[in-house]
């Protein structure tokens, strides 16, 4: 009888490898980054968030340029460009909630060219943090879903087409 068991768990195990090797790993990016194609270059994109940051009242905490930092170690990187920002009350609130939080402000969105020259702008969709710091109390998850919201109107900002004036 151990023999049987034993047998249908080894092959099972071999069914399952088999799956995974054939299938492959998805290489999509996870379930908790939001990702917006942009209608305009990068620094048009960039320029366009750091505006609308002004226009909602958010504070610029700074940028980190990845392709200029791997230039000035001698590597190469497509356009990459991660911008910081918040708004102190509201981080204060939410660390508030569960300090563990801190680990995930300020807040970033990422600004990257492909090959093509498209941009996309990404970032952590903020209901991720209910579930990475516990976090169940309403009102701490009203506010996560305000920032869901901010996060992804300032995306959709910068994302939109350049005006051209005439």
């Amino acid at each position: 009888m151990y023999n049987k068991a034993a047998e249908k768990m080894k092959k099972n195990m071999w069914l399952g490898l088999a799956a995974f090797f054939f299938l492959g790993c998805d290489t999509q990016k996870g379930t908790f980054l939001n990702t917006v194609e942009s209608q305009n270059d990068i620094n048009t994109s960039i320029n366009k968030f750091i505006s609308a940051l002004e226009a909602h009242k958010l504070s610029l905490f700074g940028t980190i340029d990845h392709a200029k930092n791997a230039k000035n170690a001698g590597m190469r990187l497509k356009p990459e460009v991660v911008v910081i920002f918040g708004d102190p009350k509201t981080g204060t609130l939410l660390m508030q909630c569960n300090p563990s939080i801190g680990l995930d402000l300020p807040l970033r969105m990422l600004f990257t060219t492909d090959y093509h020259g498209k941009t996309m702008l990404t970032y952590t969709n903020p209901e991720y943090w209910s579930l990475k710091h516990n976090i169940k109390d309403t009102k701490c998850l009203d506010i996560i879903t305000k920032v869901n919201i901010v996060m992804q109107t300032l995306a959709e900002e910068a994302a939109k087409k350049q005006e051209i004036a005439q």
